[in-house]
């Protein structure tokens, strides 16, 4: 073979447009041999049809050996640089055969190969994505180039496989599938293992839930649950949507090692097999689950039937997802209370991430987006929770009906075709009065966000917009205490909105949170916050209001230690679990991450802790009873209660189930313990309890965790390792880095600096996401933020580079 010119990181926005200007009429043939995984890799046979107005073109595929190219029947000698293959002299009508090997990985980006650690079976999946689907096939790895996927593996006889299309045929360990409508080549997908499947038909169609084997007793557990959320999700969008769901069959699986939480692969969704936890499952996790599944349902429309054309609007895949999961897991698979767990645990880091550098409009234009890599940075809390709550004001400035009826023009019009957020907003305009187009252009195409202000005019309130954006939302008056005196949905524009009927009275905006803007209370409200918050009975307001209380800390309105005494005045009252959840996990991670001194962070988990004890004291009810345990036991320093919670399995009438057992020793070891070797004796005996993923993870975070040179020597060590694995590489971080280990983790934290470029580069972008999100959750003293700043002026991948930035915006805005 010989070389060509090296090319760049990722696909360009011009490389993408060119090419699909000279292709048409894609399709794929794909041919897998996954047969002795334990050579390292894979054999891969695909035939490329293509009609071409070009004379030369490229497909992309990653990290071959054994290439060999024919085309149009003519064995070729094409340049290949280990990215891409060169076609030239095409004519109009093509047909590619490439035949190679290709590796399995252990990072979740390709073809992920796991051996399970309770029974030693193999599993292997195509986790596929931007830049991705290379790695499994040779393909042009576009959006706008989708195309009808024709697929036969080759597996093992004793396994399973799944895939886009319902299988055809089956004989011994050969599959064959039917071809799937036109997709795009990142939402193609093969599972192959000796699966557990609980499946049925609904419909007319073939339905299926499946799972590792040494998960089958939770699968069968929640297999009752499971499949009415999926079947309630899925007549609720028969009726919302006139398109019919696209596909021949609806196959969901639990799967081992992938990177995102879930992926809307056509026909096959794919979820973390976290979501299938051992022990009892919590109402709040239960709700979780049930959002995702709705939310991965929506994308077999909003991304799968019609596709974006380039990845500036991602938004028209995720944020649309993201607000169907939310909404129909409440409005149709019985779970309440979904939007108090968006409020809650969602939109606060929307809020945040629109204050860094790297913000960017929900739906910024396409020469915003030059590349993949940048694309792939997009895939965050503005495209997703912001996203989520623009869509919520949009159905509210609308109304439900208009937005449907235009949903439904825009489906049908592009259906199996690509779409921008142009043609979106000519179906809504279509349908509506209001001018879509101007609201698409301060709320889609600008960055940042307004804030909503309360000010007094003697006695009365008045409502004042900071900012360009028309807001409908509702605003509730209280007394002094808190209770409710009245309510008022309020269009707010430039003019400011004054609210006579309320004199004296308390007055908090978008109460049930129907826009997306920071609050700034009037100092009357807030003093009535500040002693009355949780006894608030209104949940969606309450929640509001902890957000309100957590964007005055970011913008150090409020002290970190004023800001922890409402949280222990409060949080023992509160009364939904999502809220007790959120309030701890945000404090921990941007309160405590960002603002208080270490000196000062054991300090403040013993006022979490104590107020996660005094809220569990007595309580009655089983869900909240869980969420302070589980608060309590990650931040308590009292030895003696977390052994005897150890021991006994139990705290306060709470069963331990394996995620708190792992809880318990991950504090035990950061803590330290008096007795030389204790926590090492107690990880290994929970690990041979416990011998699943899960158990391998947390043994290897609480054993990372030891507040020793030596245990941060051993889990640096680990996470160098040329193959670690993404889940282990994470838990290794969660255990390395403890704000009250930060004089301890000085070295760690510039070693990390160092040698994070590196670790990125080499494993590529998912990974790099890893690396960013293992940031020194710490604050940083100043010669280390100038160590961070240092590093940014260097060379360093796109992806950890915005996170990068962000923690750096984080720690100094």
């Amino acid at each position: 073979m010989s070389a060509q010119e090296s090319p760049p990181r990722s696909l360009t926005l011009e490389e993408a447009r060119e090419r699909a200007a000279g292709l048409s009429g894609v399709s794929y043939d794909i041919e897998l041999d996954l047969i002795a995984p334990e050579q390292g890799t894979f054999g891969c046979r695909t035939t490329v049809r293509f009609t071409a107005t070009t004379p030369q073109t490229f497909l992309e595929l990653t990290a071959a050996t054994d290439l060999e190219v024919v085309l149009n029947g003519v064995r070729v000698d094409p340049a290949y640089d280990g990215r891409r293959i060169g076609l030239r002299d095409l004519a109009g009508e093509n047909e590619v055969l490439v035949s190679a090997r290709l590796p399995y990985v252990s990072d979740g980006d390709g073809m992920h190969l796991v051996v399970d650690p309770v029974d030693g079976e193999t599993y292997v999946s195509a986790y596929l994505g931007m830049d991705i689907t290379q790695r499994v096939f040779p393909c042009f790895d576009q959006v706008d180039l989708k195309a009808p996927l024709t697929l036969t593996v080759r597996a093992d006889p004793a396994w399973t496989v799944l895939a886009n299309g319902r299988p055809t045929s089956r004989s011994g360990g050969e599959w064959r599938f039917a071809p799937t409508p036109p997709i795009p080549p990142d939402l193609f997908v093969v599972c192959a293992g000796p699966w557990h499947s609980v499946t049925w038909e609904h419909a007319g169609l073939p339905f299926g839930w499946h799972a590792r084997r040494s998960l089958a007793a939770e699968l069968e557990r929640d297999a009752p649950e499971l499949r009415a959320t999926t079947e309630a999700c899925f007549d609720h969008y028969a009726e919302l949507f006139e398109e019919p769901y696209p596909f021949d069959s609806y196959d969901q699986a639990f799967v081992p090692g992938q990177n995102w939480g879930a992926q809307e692969m056509p026909g096959c969704v794919l979820y973390r097999d976290e979501l299938l936890p051992p022990g009892r499952i919590t109402e709040r996790r239960r709700s979780m689950r049930a959002t995702i599944i709705a939310h991965e349902m929506a994308h077999m429309w909003f991304g799968n039937l019609v596709t974006m054309r380039w990845w500036e609007d991602t938004w028209l895949n995720e944020s649309f997802a993201d607000y169907l999961g939310f909404r129909v897991a409440e409005d149709a698979a019985g779970f309440p209370g979904t939007l108090v767990t968006h409020e809650a645990q969602r939109k606060p880091g929307a809020y945040d991430a629109d204050l860094r550098r790297s913000t960017h409009p929900v739906a910024p234009r396409a020469e915003d987006v030059p590349d993949v890599d940048a694309a792939f940075a997009n895939f965050d809390a503005i495209s997703y929770a912001k996203g989520n709550s623009v869509l919520r004001q949009l159905v509210t400035w609308l109304g439900d009906e208009a937005f449907l009826a235009g949903v439904n023009d825009h489906l049908t019009r592009h259906r199996f075709g690509n779409a921008t957020l142009d043609d979106l907003v000519d179906a809504l305009d279509a349908v509506s009065e209001r001018d879509v187009r101007g609201w698409a252009q301060v709320w889609l195409r600008r960055s940042g966000h307004d804030t909503l202000r309360v000010v007094r005019d003697g006695d009365v309130p008045v409502l004042v917009r900071d900012g360009v954006r028309p807001h409908r939302l509702r605003v509730t008056a209280y007394d002094a205490g808190l209770a409710e005196v009245g309510s008022a949905l309020v269009d707010l524009g430039e003019e400011p909105v004054r609210l006579e009927q309320w004199a004296g009275l308390v007055v908090v905006p978008n109460s049930h949170g129907e826009t997306f803007a920071r609050l700034d209370l009037d100092e009357q409200s807030w003093r009535a916050v500040q002693a009355g918050l949780s006894g608030l009975r209104d949940d969606l307001a309450r929640t509001v209001l902890w957000q309100t209380a957590f964007a005055m800390v970011q913008a150090r309105t409020l002290a970190p230690a004023d800001y922890l005494r409402l949280v222990a005045d409060h949080l023992p009252g509160e009364t939904r679990p999502a809220v007790v959840t959120a309030v701890l996990e945000r404090t921990s991670a941007a309160v405590l991450a960002r603002r208080v001194p270490p000196a000062e962070v054991a300090a403040a988990r013993d006022a979490l802790a104590a107020a996660c004890a005094a809220g569990l004291g007595e309580q009655a009810d089983a869900e909240l009873a869980h969420a302070f345990t589980a608060g309590l036991l990650a931040h308590s320093r009292d030895r003696d209660l977390l052994g005897g919670a150890l021991r006994e399995g139990s705290l306060a009438g709470v069963e331990l189930d394996p995620g708190l057992r792992w809880t318990v020793l991950h504090r035990l070891a950061e803590i330290g313990t008096e007795v030389g070797g204790a926590v090492e004796a107690l990880v290994a005996a929970e690990l041979e309890r416990d011998p699943s993923v899960t158990g391998e993870l947390g043994a290897a975070a609480a054993l990372a965790a030891r507040p020793t040179a030596s245990a941060k020597d051993e889990a640096w060590a680990a996470m160098g390792e040329e193959q670690v694995s993404n889940r282990r590489f994470a838990a290794l971080a969660g255990g390395l880095w403890s704000g009250e280990q930060a004089a301890l983790l000085a070295p760690y934290a510039e070693r990390y600096l160092d040698e994070g470029p590196r670790l990125a580069a080499r494993r590529g972008q998912a990974f790099s996401q890893v690396v960013g999100q293992a940031f020194p959750p710490f604050v940083l003293d100043q010669a280390q933020l100038s160590r961070l700043e240092q590093a940014l002026a260097g060379d360093v991948p796109t992806v950890l580079r915005r996170y990068w930035e962000d923690r750096l915006d984080d720690l100094t805005r």
